[in-house]
This record gives C-alpha cells, structure tokens and sequence, in this order.
C-alpha cells in the first residue's frame, strides 16, 4: 500500500511498451490490398498537367497513366479509378465524349487494361459531370433542372461502352434515383453480368470536392445540392444503402470518408457487400498544404487518416497516397 494509496491493478500501459508490442495488439491494420488509386486522364497533352490544388496529383497523359498503373500493381494496389477529362470543345449539353467509343476515357480503359490485364482492377467513372458544357452530372431539362430519367438513359449507355472498353468495374457517380438498377439491367442486356457495380450510395453536397473540380476541369455553375446529399442527414444515406442493394450493387461508397466517419460505421454495419470509402480531394489538399507548411507531419497525418476510415467500416479507400502508402506498408 503506497502513502499515496492502492496502485492500479489494471494497467492497459504494458500494451504500448514499445512498438513491437503495439504493432502486436493492433485491432486495425491497413494493408496495400485495401487501396484504389484515382486517377485523371486528360486528352490532347503530351506531358503530365499538374494539379495546383493537389500538390503531387496531376492528369495524366495517356502513356504516363499507363505507368502510373503499373506502379499501383507493383505496390500492391487493388484498383485505380480513372476520370477522363475530354477537351472543352467535345462537351456538350448531353456529355456525348462520355459514350463515344472514342471518348478520352474509352481509350485510356483501353489501354490501362491492355498494360495490366486482370492484375489490377480497372474502374471507371460513370458520370456526365467531365464531359457536359454546364458541369452537372445529369442532362438538363428546359428549366435548367438535372432531369433523372433522362439522365438514367445516358448512364445506361455509358455502362455499355465502358464495359465494351474493358472496365471491371463501373462506378455510377452522378446520385440520379435508380441508376444501380438501370446500370445493371444495360450491363445485362449486352452480356457483361461480370461487371461490378460500386454504387455511390452516400455522396454528400461536400465543400471538400473543391480540388476535385480543378483536376477535371469543372464547368460547373451553381451546385449540386438538389441530387447530392444534404450534409445534415443520416436516415437519408441508410435509404439510399437500402435501393442501392435492391437494386444489385455490388459494392457501396461513401463519399468523402473523414468527415462522416459515423455514416461510414452506420453503413458498414448495416451493409451485406462491400463497403469503400473515398478520401476526397480536400481532404488530401489539406493535409498536403498544413504539411509543406510544417504544421504537423505528413506521413503520419496520412496514415493516422487512412487508419481512422479503415477503423470506422471501410474494407476500401480510394485515396490519392494510394501507391505511396501501399509501397510504405509494403
């Protein structure tokens, strides 16, 4: 008995003695595995754009996207999700570079797949927001209104041709009502019942997309509130989880993972397939520019996020470090 009374008999401290000990008892583990690399394609450059918002991400030429993938097997990564980013000229009212055979991102499925076969998952982005003169992931109406179904209509022709390209995997972006089940029935129509579908159930209207909208080169006006979720809202992403699966995902996202940690446990828990999570443009920005500016340390700021989404339900993360992390880990 000390003067200063009984001492704990409970001491959880012998667990975090030194690193071997607590690389032991470690509850979660990140693995290369558990990583997809985004990526932009830009047409018509012939040298690798940088991304000034993204210090370190750039739009890839179509050979530089090449290696890039490469890489990402070598590391060890599952997947890479690529955006292609057409030339201004080729957007129009209704995206048409997104469903010709042709299209930036036709061509660079293309020649992903014919560098790296089946070694890596090939996912692409199924939306109108890269390849549409106003910016909005759907077609508009007279009034100016994204219309769904008409939209739905487009989706389906993109799934065709990005299947055609050599897609593993397509990734329905846009949060039209009913895209899974129209994605999928186009999908089956052509005989390609082997393409996934990772369906964006939770897509939140995120300040955090900012980034984002540089590396595509957005034509954006106004917003995306009256089709994205409302930041506000949980039992909205648990109904939209519930459609998704009726109607054949494969795989569910949430999107951006950081700030909604509690939709991502919510989902996980709730889900039957698998469940990924997007560690978005602004959160990658911000760590990059706190980092250069010294304020904390990068590569444990970059490990303590992806841990953190892991840790939350996510079994994936796209994520911008994807190749970097997976070659650390490695």
């Amino acid at each position: 008995m000390s003067k200063y009374g009984s001492f704990p008999g409970t001491r959880p401290r012998r667990l975090r003695t030194t690193p071997a000990m607590r690389r032991m008892v470690a509850e979660t583990r990140l693995h290369p595995a558990d990583f997809i690399l985004p990526a932009f394609v830009r047409e018509g450059v012939s040298e690798p754009v940088p991304i000034g918002s993204m210090p370190g991400v750039v739009q890839h030429t179509r050979d530089s996207l090449k290696k890039a993938a490469l890489e990402a097997v070598e590391a060890g990564v599952s997947g890479i999700m690529l955006f292609g980013v057409p030339e201004d000229e080729k957007k129009d009212a209704v995206g048409t570079p997104g469903t010709d055979p042709d299209g930036i991102l036709q061509v660079a499925l293309r020649d992903v797949r014919a560098e790296v076969g089946d070694e890596l998952l090939v996912m692409s982005d199924l939306c109108l927001d890269e390849t549409t003169d106003h910016g909005h992931c759907g077609v508009l109406d007279d009034q100016g209104r994204v219309d769904n179904d008409a939209t739905l209509e487009r989706y389906a022709e993109m799934a065709q041709v990005q299947a055609d390209a050599g897609a593993h995997v397509v990734g329905p972006s846009g949060m039209m009502d009913g895209q899974i089940g129209v994605i999928r029935d186009a999908l089956d129509q052509i005989g390609r019942e082997d393409v996934a579908i990772l369906a964006y159930t939770v897509k939140y209207a995120s300040a955090f997309y900012g980034p984002f909208r540089e590396a595509v080169g957005s034509s954006l006006k106004g917003d995306r509130k009256t089709y994205q979720q409302d930041p506000a809202n949980v039992g909205d992403s648990l109904r939209e989880l519930a459609l998704d699966l009726e109607e054949g995902a494969d795989m569910v996202m949430v999107k951006p993972a950081g700030p909604y940690l509690d939709i991502l446990a919510r989902v996980a828990d709730a889900s039957d397939v698998p469940v990924v999570a997007y560690q978005i443009s602004g959160e990658y920005s911000m760590v990059e520019a706190a980092a250069e500016k010294g304020w904390i340390d990068r590569d444990r700021a970059i490990l303590e996020s992806l841990t953190g989404i892991k840790r939350a339900g996510a079994q994936n993360i796209l994520t911008y470090w994807a190749t970097e992390v997976a070659r650390g880990l490695r």
